[in-house]
């Protein structure tokens, strides 16, 4: 009992760290704003696998081997869904419908994946789960409620808010997709590493990335020195954290912790790319920002609770 629960508070640490690198992401088109989607997406996927090559190659003999032709073709569509194509939305979103429409329609990834792990075996009953996953839900439409409200001229026409509310939809369903797809697989290959199945998908996903540079870059509109070395500098920080130290600390979350309860730990993405929009836009949270926090907070503690309940049933004699 005891070491389960410790399992369990490692799992919630490792998807905090991970939402704390990953909201870094959000700020990736802010940073570098003359940089197409396709560019900036090549980017930082190219220096995410070319990092995650070197880090892999000294344990290649002994990996090579425990990945079948099913785990590769695994690892490409994880490759696409969970960075490529979601990451290319995302840009977009973020582009033309703002950093907080974005974040609030990503946000709901919790919701949508929690809702898929009920049909678990080992999942709690949806008396217990409904509450806490109501209060994120409710959560993250005070933060969008709150920010969608802060128009301001010169913004996106109609259309392209549309344009961008669409992608955003589509990097939900996308990255939907990601985290079941990816549980499950970390389930079955017990022995992958959490570290070394994430530095795969970094392989893998610099490939895909390769193949993409090439339109890319034909594509992209003309960029000065300048331009050139801030979409390096920001292709590198967010490959290294977001994508070899966050995607790591989400495997780990993800082999610790049940479909339904990790879920919730992808809250904690959208919570920190508001609180890094705060720092970039040099103001504090509002009042109701900072109560939507605070119901994200108690959403992932009340879950936390409902499994650990769950799990005690479950070791109770019968």
């Amino acid at each position: 009992m005891a070491a389960a629960s410790r399992e369990r508070l490692w799992g919630v640490a490792a998807g905090l760290g991970a939402g704390a690198l990953w909201g870094l992401v959000f700020l990736a088109p802010k940073l570098s704003p003359e940089a197409s989607p396709l560019l900036l997406t090549a980017g930082r996927y190219l220096a995410y696998g070319m990092i995650a090559a070197v880090l892999i190659a000294p344990r290649w003999r002994r990996l090579a081997p425990l990945i079948d032709a099913r785990a590769w073709r695994a690892l490409v569509w994880l490759s696409l869904a969970g960075n490529l194509v979601y990451f290319a939305f995302l840009v977009v979103a973020v582009h033309l419908a703002g950093v907080a429409a974005s974040a609030l329609i990503v946000g709901m990834v919790p919701v949508a994946v929690a809702l898929w792990g009920l049909r678990d075996r080992n999942g709690p009953p949806l008396s217990r789960t409904a509450p806490p996953i109501a209060l994120a839900a409710l959560a993250v439409g005070l933060i969008g409620w709150r920010a969608l409200g802060q128009g301001t001229a010169g913004g996106p026409t109609g259309t392209q808010a549309l344009i961008g509310l669409a992608c955003a939809f589509g990097a939900l369903a996308s990255w939907t997709a990601y985290a079941v797809g990816n549980s499950r697989w970390m389930a079955r290959l017990t022995q992958v590493s959490p570290h070394d199945w994430s530095l795969l998908t970094g392989v893998v996903t610099g490939g895909l990335a390769l193949v993409l540079a090439v339109p890319a870059v034909m594509t992209s509109p003309v960029l000065d020195g300048e331009a050139w070395a801030r979409l390096a500098g920001v292709c590198l920080g967010v490959a290294l954290l977001a994508s070899i130290i966050g995607n790591a600390l989400w495997n780990q979350a993800s082999r610790r912790l049940p479909l339904t309860m990790l879920g919730q730990m992808i809250v904690f993405e959208t919570v920190f790319a508001f609180l890094y929009g705060y720092v970039l836009e040099r103001r504090a949270p509002a009042a109701v920002e900072i109560v939507a926090i605070v119901l994200m907070v108690v959403s992932v503690v009340w879950c936390v609770r409902a499994h650990r309940v769950a799990h005690a049933v479950e070791e109770t004699p019968h």
